[in-house]
């Protein structure tokens, strides 16, 4: 297992507990899975995401991703309306472990409530949440 500060934890994405990560562009919010949670997951071979117009709420489950190690559900980081879903997925799902904050991104959402980004993580919190889960 890699050591927590080996895993590519860029700054300015903020994270959630369930390796969740969101990045701001403009009023647009991204979202994806870390690098942790690719590394943990292994080979992905399937990612099931929603239909553009769904409106995800926080904590709630938006869809699933298939490993050939596991299947996970996938837990939105914040609420809001999904303007974009990334469909090259659907053909290419190791994309996800290849360049899970690029072009493995998963959503494009339209926060309904920006304030819940202040309850995720910075980097540097996340970095320390997978060190202590490591322990």
């Amino acid at each position: 297992m890699a050591d927590a500060s080996e895993y590519d934890v860029p700054s300015e994405c903020l994270y959630t507990r369930e390796d969740e990560w969101v990045r701001m562009e403009d009023a647009v919010a991204r979202i994806g899975i870390t690098d942790y949670a690719q590394d943990q997951l292994g080979d992905v071979v399937f990612v099931e995401l929603p239909e553009v117009g769904t409106r995800v709420a926080q904590g709630e489950t938006f869809g699933s991703i298939e490993s050939v190690k596991a299947v996970s559900d996938l837990f939105a980081p914040i609420s809001g309306e999904v303007l974009e879903v990334n469909t090259a997925l659907a053909d290419s799902p190791e994309v996800v472990n290849e360049s899970c904050y690029e072009d493995g991104w998963m959503l494009a959402i339209a926060p309904s409530d920006p304030e819940e980004l202040e309850g995720l993580l910075s980097a540097d919190a996340y970095v320390q949440f997978i060190k202590e889960r490591q322990e």
